[in-house]
């Protein structure tokens, strides 16, 4: 009595059961190690980038050492500044007019006056020792970011991403309201 301009035909009713097999190199399993993450992570702490090179991941070492030796450097730059300003300092303390800030006169002999006063040698103290006490965090930080990074890697190395398993934004233009449609269109293919 009633009809219906599209039909739909069920495509499993004529299929055989030799179409249903699957092929064996398309379904490959991969064996999931527990222990990978925490492998690498203490390689990282063993030796800095030694986990990302456990992980395969070659291009992070440079950036891992380069960081790490950059904040061993200027923290080894600033522990020297701060040791001559310390050490100038107290000499004055100790009352000699030799150190290095005290400077000399047109005749090469020590001046009476210093170049740097002893409130400026307080000073270069504590801006070379707060410098080098932030480079020590810094630096302590990125070595743990190396361990953090090199354990989330290894995590996601065994994280399942394959063409079975797809998520898309779809848009689609929907005639009976003469609006679009957006979304996002979850595949499981089995």
């Amino acid at each position: 009595m009633f009809g219906f301009a599209q039909v739909q035909k069920d495509s499993t009713v004529n299929t055989t059961i030799d179409e249903l097999k699957l092929d064996k190199a398309i379904i490959t399993k991969r064996e999931i190690d527990p222990l990978r993450p925490s492998k690498a992570a203490f390689y990282s702490a063993i030796l800095p980038g030694l986990g990302q090179a456990y992980n395969k991941k070659y291009w992070k070492i440079p950036i891992v050492v380069g960081a790490i030796a950059t904040g061993i450097v200027v923290h080894d730059f600033n522990n020297k500044q701060y040791n001559r300003y310390r050490d100038a300092f107290k000499r004055r303390l100790a009352g000699f007019t030799d150190d290095e800030f005290y400077g000399v006169d047109a005749n090469g002999n020590p001046a009476n006056i210093p170049i740097i006063s002893d409130d400026a040698l307080i000073r270069a103290q504590r801006q070379f020792r707060r410098n080098r006490d932030i480079a020590t965090l810094i630096t302590i930080g990125i070595y743990v970011l190396n361990i953090i990074d090199a354990n989330v890697d290894a995590h996601l190395l065994q994280f399942n991403v394959d063409e079975n398993l797809v998520m898309r934004p779809h848009f689609q233009y929907n005639p009976m309201e003469d609006s679009s449609d957006l979304g996002v269109t979850v595949n499981f293919k089995f």
